[in-house]
């Protein structure tokens, strides 16, 4: 076990921190803990005050529980947090904290570019709560202070941005956030905390999907909140009584088993992505490669300030990105035409422009126009797995090749 104070390397937090051996039969690996309720070993005490009991003592599943406890202490170890709050899924993650943080007469600044799923929650959902919504290219500062307004309570950044890649500056948008007396929040699903750690940038929260790279193998739902320990203790208690998102025991013991391998991992998903960022700038059918790890990013200075790791994901465009996608559904081998990320196997999916704008982004003309000058007319979102890259780079080779060609 971890002493507390010491100085760990993140490897070393990946598979140990949070984790025990277990004091009755001395098992080494972390237990899995299904049951739903727990016995007391007294009688007395309201409802309400067991409830609120959280990691003191362990009641009931949806209010605290033992295998999920121990994920929460991984997390928090890995982001350098007090603690972390764990949800069924980063989209239940989210609607916790805008729930819990924010109330009728607020204003939420929210990145022009975000999720999907998160978009769609703040314009259609959380309005009709009486909150106001209103976007901001956070890569342009100035975007932001003109977007701010006195009733601002939050900023909503996520960086790298699904699913162009765009960057926020997170140490610059703290400043100006927490000038103006709101909270920040990034969603870092994307960079992982062996790429970007935003609490130490200044964030107040950071949100995980756990469903992609920190799960890794695409086969378990998750979400977590990280950040200091007295307003995540409220989170908890208000969003696990009242909520009721709470991460099945299960999902939580995979994703603990995803976790310890999550440095090696992002150092191999980068190491392939830049393999194939390199050939698709090469590719006489693509005419436009978006990584973080290339000089040709717009953002390429700030990503290599920002980033330990540029992470596995790319995108680019071709003239005619929907026959192409077309093509590669059919054509695919070892890629999967299939929505999600970070998982082990690689994945790839076009993301039309219009269809985006039309369902889930609806941008004003202004904030179009910048998505567009990343996306075009559309991109094929690429999470790069842990496949060998000339396997990969080979197979979308053959995938766009036209009928006459060999």
């Amino acid at each position: 076990m971890l002493k507390p104070g010491k100085q760990y390397g993140i490897r070393t937090r990946a598979i140990h921190a949070g984790e025990r051996p277990d004091p009755g039969t001395g098992a080494s690996a972390p237990n899995l803990v299904m049951s739903t309720t727990f016995v007391l070993d007294e009688a007395g005490g309201s409802f309400s005050g067991l409830c609120s009991a959280g990691g003191e003592r362990y009641v009931y599943t949806r209010w605290a529980n033992p295998t999920i406890h121990q994920l929460e202490e991984k997390l928090a170890s890995l982001e350098g947090g007090e603690a972390a709050v764990a949800f069924s899924s980063g989209l239940g993650a989210a609607t916790g904290l805008l729930l819990y943080r924010l109330a009728a007469g607020d204003h939420l600044l929210v990145s022009d570019v975000a999720y999907a799923g998160l978009a769609e929650l703040v314009r259609d959902t959380l309005t009709k709560f009486g909150i106001e919504v209103s976007p901001a290219d956070l890569s342009d500062l100035d975007d932001l202070r003109q977007a701010m307004r006195p009733n601002t309570r939050m900023v909503w950044a996520e960086t790298p941005a699904n699913p162009i890649l765009k960057l926020t500056d997170i140490r610059a948008v703290a400043e100006i956030t927490h000038q103006a007396g709101a909270e920040l929040v990034v969603d870092s699903t994307f960079a992982t905390p062996i790429a970007t750690r935003p609490l130490e940038l200044g964030a107040d929260y950071v949100l995980h999907s756990l469903t992609k790279y920190i799960g890794g193998h695409g086969d378990a739902l998750g979400g977590t909140i990280i950040g200091r320990a007295e307003p995540l203790g409220r989170l908890r208690q208000d969003t696990s009584i009242h909520l009721g998102a709470t991460l099945s025991p299960f999902n939580a013991w995979l994703i603990l088993r995803g976790m310890a391998t999550l440095p090696l991992r992002m150092a191999a998903h980068e190491q392939s992505a830049q393999h194939v960022a390199r050939f698709l700038e090469t590719h006489p059918k693509v005419t436009r490669v978006i990584y973080p790890g290339l000089a040709s990013h717009p953002q390429a200075e700030l990503a290599r300030r920002q980033m330990a790791n540029f992470s596995g994901m790319l995108a680019f465009q071709v003239e005619d990105g929907l026959r192409l996608a077309q093509q590669l559904a059919k054509r695919l081998e070892v890629f999967h035409y299939a929505v999600s990320l970070g998982h082990h196997r690689s994945l790839i999916f076009y993301l039309a422009t219009d269809d985006l704008q039309a369902n889930s982004f609806r941008m004003d003309a202004n904030h179009l126009v910048r998505y567009r000058a990343f996306a075009g007319d559309g991109i094929f979102r690429v999470s790069v797995g842990l496949e060998d890259p000339e396997d990969l780079c080979a197979d979308l080779d053959q995938a766009m090749a036209t009928e006459s060609e060999p």
